[in-house]
């Protein structure tokens, strides 16, 4: 049983993105839950690992295997089903180690923005009392980087997904549009005239990649470029701001 759970949000790939608040909580946990996402992807688990060493924490690390989704549901069942599992899977590492105390967990990015840790926690049963610390978000990171605003003068921000910009194109009367979760770079289904984009890959990270231009130019170089480094880390975590401009 999990009686406090803390969500730590660690940013988007720099160890130094994490808040002070942040590594507290870390050295205060008991126990720390460190997701293992398979092949290829060893260098998230050495991200955590330098992220905790950095804070001082002492507290015992218990790793768990992501389960992998099952592409032949439908898209609401199987990120359901997903969630059902991997809710399961830290209650059973937690129930094999037999602590007591805070459980944490290290959280990509910001755990209220894009991310279903929240969401799996309610999974939960009974239901822990939530910590939530915040991170950096990719939006603070992409915009960071290409060092642009967020936002016109007093202009709105419309974010969004990858499937929400393919199923529905630009959305009505959206002048800033932040795109995340998009795997198949879904701008190329875009009427690219008079619009710009700013994109990035591993935002915080060493490797970090960063492409910008008009949608017209800059698009094909982005696929590309994306492709590339997907092949060569065997995973990608990419976002992208488009302005009409």
């Amino acid at each position: 049983m999990i009686r406090d759970l803390w969500l730590v949000g660690i940013g988007t790939g720099s160890h130094a993105h994490i808040t002070l608040e942040g590594q507290q909580a870390l050295r205060d946990a008991a126990v720390i839950l460190l997701p293992r996402k398979g092949e290829g992807k060893d260098d998230l688990a050495a991200l955590r690992r330098r992220i905790l060493d950095d804070a001082g924490a002492s507290a015992r690390v218990l790793p768990f295997d992501m389960p992998v989704r099952d592409d032949s549901l439908p898209y609401q069942d199987r990120v359901s089903r997903w969630h059902d599992e991997i809710a399961l899977r830290w209650s059973a590492a937690i129930a094999e180690a037999q602590i007591d105390g805070p459980v944490a967990l290290l959280v990509w990015g910001d755990p209220g923005l894009y991310d279903s840790t929240l969401r799996i926690a309610e999974r939960l049963s009974p239901q822990p009392v939530l910590r939530v610390v915040p991170g950096v978000t990719a939006l603070q990171a992409l915009t960071s980087a290409h060092a642009i605003p967020f936002n016109t003068v007093n202009g709105p921000v419309t974010v969004t997904t990858g499937r929400q910009l393919r199923d529905n194109g630009w959305p009505d009367n959206a002048e800033t549009l932040v795109v995340m979760l998009d795997g198949e770079c879904s701008f190329q289904q875009l009427d690219p005239e008079g619009l710009h984009i700013w994109w990035g890959a591993f935002l915080g990270m060493d490797e970090q990649v960063l492409e910008s231009g008009p949608l017209s130019e800059a698009g094909p170089r982005i696929v590309d470029t994306r492709a590339t480094a997907r092949a060569a880390h065997g995973w990608i975590m990419d976002t992208y701001l488009l302005r009409r401009m």
